[in-house]
């Protein structure tokens, strides 16, 4: 049976920072909704691409939200999940620029996305499951 571990910001971060897909949960009127995401880390916010009409441009914008990355190897039994909650805000035109300029998210759906949100996290959490060798977590911090 495998050890579950809490895992530190730092390898938090670096394995959020080393993703492409992802999943946002957000509150709406009739229940909790899961969103799966194409997304980018820019200054310690995911972003995420939407459309406004969507479910996620509808009830996200302004509102906190809890973003999930995770890598699971059934095989072995081991793998890991990173949680980051915070308030997902519509990114300006100029926050646009900006963040263009360190990399959007490149949807992989078809569609029109012209809604970016923001997600400042507020708090960074995850946990690992298994005894593999932190390889992943290094070639994620590298990634910085």
């Amino acid at each position: 049976m495998g050890v579950s571990r809490e895992i530190g910001f730092e390898e938090c971060a670096a394995l959020l920072r080393a993703g492409v897909v992802g999943r946002v949960a957000v509150a709406t009127p009739g229940g909790p909704h899961i969103v799966p995401v194409n997304y980018s880390v820019v200054d310690g916010s995911v972003v995420v691409a939407t459309s406004p009409y969507s479910v996620l441009g509808s009830y996200g914008r302004g509102a906190v939200v809890a973003f999930e990355v995770d890598h699971v190897d059934c095989e072995t039994q081991q793998g890991w999940s990173v949680v980051a909650r915070g308030r997902a805000d519509a990114l300006d035109p100029a926050d646009l620029r900006n963040v263009r300029d360190r990399g959007l998210p490149q949807p992989w759906a078809d569609g029109s996305r012209t809604l970016y949100l923001r997600i400042v996290w507020s708090e960074l959490s995850g946990r690992r499951i298994g005894d593999r060798d932190r390889s992943e977590a290094r070639r994620a911090l590298d990634v910085r």
